[in-house]
Formats: structure tokens, C-alpha cells, sequence
């Protein structure tokens, strides 16, 4: 399966998974507004076996066969450290 990454350029640390290249219509507007401006920045190939550094595979798989996207939020803060803001 393909997936063609976007960060955001509104929301650090957010990327946005399209199954489909510039296919934004499938982002509820909603998401749309919040992400903002989207830049791309790869396309890759996800098969079960690939590992991802902050997803699962199988749940952004998922997401891209039943949704069409797949939004990544920023890690979240360890104890004791506070976000940037």
C-alpha cells in the first residue's frame, strides 16, 4: 500500500497519511482548518512488515483502506517535561 506523507505547517509535529497524492477532499473540514497549509514531504510504501517511528503500521494501514487518511499528532511530552508552546 501506498501512503503520501504532509506535515503541517499550522500544527508542529502533525503529518497527515493520503492513500491518494493531494487527495485532500477526503479531510473532513474540520481537520482541514485545524491542520492548516500541508507540505509534502514523501510517499512511501507501508507493507506489514515495515516499521514506522511513531505508528503502527497496521493502524495507519487501516485508516488509509477505510478513510482515506491518516492524521499523526505530535508525541506526546514525557512526565515532567511541558509542551511547547
Amino acid at each position: 500500500m501506498q501512503a503520501f506523507v504532509y506535515k503541517s505547517l499550522r500544527k508542529a509535529d502533525t503529518y497527515v497519511y493520503l492513500a491518494v497524492r493531494d487527495d485532500f477532499a477526503c479531510l473532513p473540514e474540520p481537520l482541514r482548518t485545524q491542520v492548516g497549509e500541508l507540505a509534502f514531504v514523501l510517499d512511501v510504501t507501508l507493507t506489514p512488515e515495515r516499521k514506522l517511528a511513531r505508528e503502527d503500521v497496521a493502524v495507519v494501514r487501516q485508516n488509509l483502506a477505510t478513510r482515506g487518511f491518516h492524521l499523526q499528532f505530535p508525541p506526546k511530552p514525557l512526565l515532567g517535561e511541558t509542551p511547547d508552546a
